[in-house]
């Protein structure tokens, strides 16, 4: 029997017997072990229907989803992963380098992300799909897990840097449950916060659907304020995800304008796009 649904509302229904095939093929199948740690450790994706396929068994159904060989996909997937986790020191990825490609002038001094947000062939990385769904389902237990992910990394910034002020970027688009909010209350940092502030505008216009950079930067620069006057040596800026980074960006300069930093502006999103990461593959 297959179960749908979260109670109060429940279903049942007879497996369909390609699920069961599914099963069986990922049992029998045989990868090495390091390569199915990785897979167990990293591979997450929700697929059309909603349901949450992990691990070696999620990453076996996804292959047969696709008719693709699962041990053949295990091999690659092994492969482009530590491609792209060859960019990960202590658990984060610097993006200052990107960043400071993109922006002539970039008054962040550095910026970090816990992941990349898709990589080649499986798309979205697991940390990309759990920040995904849980924005658009705003289901608090999937947003608390991925913080519990993510939280040591923002205390070793923290630590590091010495930070004694933290701002989170405001959301855009209008949700009953904030993930921003979520990260705030969940993290309790226990330093103090920046006042930043999204303006209303007439029609809502998020980032991500701009295309051009000038776009972006003249959507941060417009529509982003600092409202603070408070005086610290070292800001950390936090966002969900990165595209460009000129959200990021506009806020920092804002800080530097205001002088209300005395020290290093530090920026870090839970992913952040791998444009712009050289990803080395051997012929």
């Amino acid at each position: 029997m297959i179960k749908s649904g979260k109670p109060p509302k429940v279903f049942y229904s007879t497996a369909r017997p390609e699920t069961k095939s599914v099963e069986t093929t990922a049992n029998t199948l045989v990868i090495g072990e390091k390569v199915k740690k990785v897979i167990d450790d990293n591979f997450f994706y929700v697929n059309p229907i909603g349901k949450q396929l992990m691990k070696w068994q999620g990453s076996s159904e996804w292959c047969i989803e696709r008719k693709q060989n699962p041990e053949r996909m295990s091999e690659i997937y092994y492969k482009t992963f530590n491609e792209y986790d060859a960019f990960r020191k202590k658990s984060l990825i610097d993006g200052t380098r990107k960043m400071k490609s993109t922006f002539k002038n970039l008054a962040l001094d550095k910026v970090f992300y816990s992941d990349f947000y898709s990589i080649e062939i499986f798309g979205k990385t697991r940390l990309g799909q759990e920040l995904l769904y849980s924005k658009q389902s705003q289901d608090r237990e999937l947003m608390n897990q991925m913080i519990d992910k993510v939280k040591p990394a923002i205390l070793q910034i923290v630590d590091i840097y010495k930070i004694d002020g933290v701002g989170y970027i405001p959301p855009t688009v209008k949700r009953e449950r904030q993930l921003m909010r979520q990260i705030k209350q969940r993290l309790n940092l226990g330093v103090r916060e920046l006042n930043l502030v999204k303006i209303k505008t007439p029609v809502i216009v998020p980032q991500k659907t701009l295309n051009k950079l000038e776009d972006r930067i003249v959507n941060a620069k417009e529509t982003m304020v600092v409202d603070e006057n408070g005086a610290f040596n070292n800001v950390l800026l936090i966002d969900d995800a990165v595209g460009s980074g000129a959200t990021l960006n506009e806020i920092a300069k804002k800080i530097r304008d205001k002088g209300i930093c005395k020290g290093e502006i530090i920026g870090y999103a839970i992913t952040g796009s791998a444009k712009g990461f050289e990803v080395i593959s051997e012929v």
